[in-house]
């Protein structure tokens, strides 16, 4: 398990496959919990860790890797559990979100599960972690919570969400009311953030949080004779989400003469690297990284601009 995982070609197999690898782990006790593998760059015993003055106090500590400072996370308490006191047998899971490197601190990891996504689901809305839960999953008997990294990631450094309104084109703007888009993601946090940069921007707003539930209104439209594709400017689209991912979501798309000319984004907290291999293979327009509203505002506007004439 330890070190670097695998390559761009290795892990892009899986992608329009509607498929995912969890990496599963504990943090103290019974219970197992997963990332995605896509976001893990490598798995180590905890290393030394310098102390930071004025820490966020879910932060234990810098470490070196690779020649570069990576902060580490005490996922446990991060997610409202007491934390993670005894380090003798911790280790670190490194992963990268949206080009920012850290790492949490976690008890023992398990192995890697190769799974289909609609394996996964929403968690219950009363289970008492679902704030920090994406989706959940069950294997060999046992439940598997699949955590938001993303919201675990917002409240130690707030994404910021304003937008610089000197960029933003007043005449486009009054074009853009006359226009829709479609927004699918399972993460709130993200689903916020957009359904805020597009409001300001003045464009309707649909909202689907997973894959098939947004394919299945695409679809309702179509049969109900709309021109999906005149209708909305764009559909925004995260990556990994329960049911259907955001691949096989854009591989749909293309499959369906009626949605096939659709302006599809990637809306991703994976890698460049990763997002172009991605793109390229499932025919994705564009991508973007998540939370940097400024780079969705210019090229929804972009798009706008085109639409428009």
């Amino acid at each position: 398990m330890a070190g670097v995982l695998d390559s761009v070609d290795s892990r892009t197999r899986l992608v329009g496959e509607n498929r995912l690898e969890l990496l599963m782990f504990r943090l103290k006790g019974r219970q197992v919990f997963a990332i995605n593998v896509f976001k893990v760059q490598e798995v180590m015993r905890l290393p030394r860790l310098t102390s930071l003055p004025h820490h966020h106090p879910y932060v234990v500590g810098v470490t070196h890797l690779r020649g570069q400072t990576v902060t580490v996370i005490n996922l446990a308490q991060a997610i409202g559990l007491p934390p993670l006191a005894d380090h003798k047998e911790a280790n670190i899971i490194v992963t990268e979100y949206n080009n920012s490197v850290q790492a949490f601190l976690v008890g023992s990891v398990d192995r890697i599960v190769n799974m289909n996504w609609d394996q996964i689901m929403p968690p219950p809305r009363t289970t008492g972690r679902a704030h920090y839960l994406t989706a959940i999953t069950r294997l060999e008997e046992q439940i598997v919570e699949i955590i938001d990294v993303e919201k675990v990631l917002a409240e130690i450094s707030p994404y910021s969400i304003q937008l610089d309104s000197s960029l933003l084109d007043e005449k486009l703007q009054e074009a853009a009311r006359q226009m829709e888009v479609l927004v699918v993601d399972d993460s709130q946090t993200a689903l916020n953030q957009v359904r805020e940069t597009l409001g300001f921007l003045g464009l309707k707003v649909h909202t689907m949080t997973d894959g098939l539930q947004g394919l299945h209104l695409l679809k309702q439209w179509a049969d109900q004779g709309v021109d999906v594709p005149q209708k909305l400017l764009m559909v925004i689209t995260d990556a990994e989400m329960p049911e259907m991912d955001g691949y096989r979501l854009t591989r749909e798309i293309r499959e369906d003469p009626r949605l096939k000319d659709l302006f599809v984004v990637l809306h991703t907290s994976l890698s460049g690297n990763f997002n172009k291999a991605m793109v390229q293979k499932v025919g994705c327009d564009d991508f973007l990284s998540k939370f940097q509203p400024q780079a969705l505002a210019n090229l929804v506007q972009e798009q706008i601009r085109l639409r428009a004439g």
